[in-house]
């Protein structure tokens, strides 16, 4: 693929990470949680969720590579001058350097959360050496022949992304894609039934720091190690939601 003539808006668009829906659902009148809750069904992985910047590295037919944030592409393999925006290429690019090219047509782009550094306010609780930062793979979306797809309106693209398009590993697949990559995952804290997850707001604020009381990715022993929360997804990766502590903790204090 020359990426000379790839419409990179429509690549940007195609491979922009989706948002993850809060496990108990937002309440848009105030930004609290509401009662209800994401249903899930079978067994529910449970991961760190690493309070950084979300990142990505697609790879392209012909070993082509670009880096990316969650909303703009920074760097291409061969270009000279990058977008030094939050230290995401300059730690990310000897990782894209050694990635193995895709194959056949296939687009594949490895999402990472790069963390530590000067990456935002929780930065402090991962390391306390603002120049050392970390980064966990969390997805890996495979688009298998994404030609027609790059030829679509913006408007399609954003709907078909929006709409649960893309198509991510599941658990085995992506835990096999890391280790063959060398990629180091968001910390798995736990595999259980749906049947065993808590829906009850004050049960599920007690049931996550049971499961993390302090982060598992701190950079050194100097840093606090408070931890933003968990992501819970099916094996298969069909549903996916986040639980942030801080979130529980608004929402709580507010009701009392």
């Amino acid at each position: 693929m020359d990426l000379r003539r790839v419409d990179l808006k429509a690549l940007n668009s195609l491979t922009k990470y989706p948002s993850i829906p809060t496990y108990h659902l937002l309440d848009p009148r105030n930004g609290g949680l509401r009662d209800e809750a994401v249903v899930f069904s079978g067994p529910v992985v449970g991961t760190e969720k690493v309070d950084g910047t979300n990142a990505r590295m697609i790879l392209t037919p012909g070993g082509g590579w670009l880096i990316g944030s969650r909303e703009e592409l920074l760097h291409a393999r061969g270009d000279l001058i990058f977008n030094p925006s939050q230290g995401i290429v300059a730690a990310l690019k000897p990782v894209a350097e050694a990635l193995a090219p895709v194959a056949g047509n296939e687009i594949r782009v490895v999402y990472v959360e790069l963390y530590g550094g000067k990456v935002g306010a929780a930065a402090k609780q991962y390391t306390s050496d603002p120049t050392r930062y970390g980064w966990r793979c969390f997805d890996v979306l495979v688009l298998s022949d994404p030609a027609e797809q790059l030829s679509w309106p913006a408007e399609r693209i954003a709907a078909w992304r929006d709409g649960g398009g893309q198509t991510f590993l599941a658990e085995d697949e992506l835990a096999g894609a890391a280790r063959d990559a060398g990629l180091e995952l968001t910390p798995r804290l736990f595999t259980l039934d749906a049947a065993e997850l808590p829906t009850d707001l004050e049960k599920t604020s007690a049931w996550l720091a049971e499961q993390l009381p302090e982060s598992r990715v701190r950079l050194d022993a100097g840093a606090p190690g408070g931890a933003e929360g968990i992501v819970l997804r099916g094996n298969d990766r069909s549903v996916i939601a986040k639980a942030r502590f801080q979130d529980y903790a608004r929402t709580l204090k507010r009701r009392r």
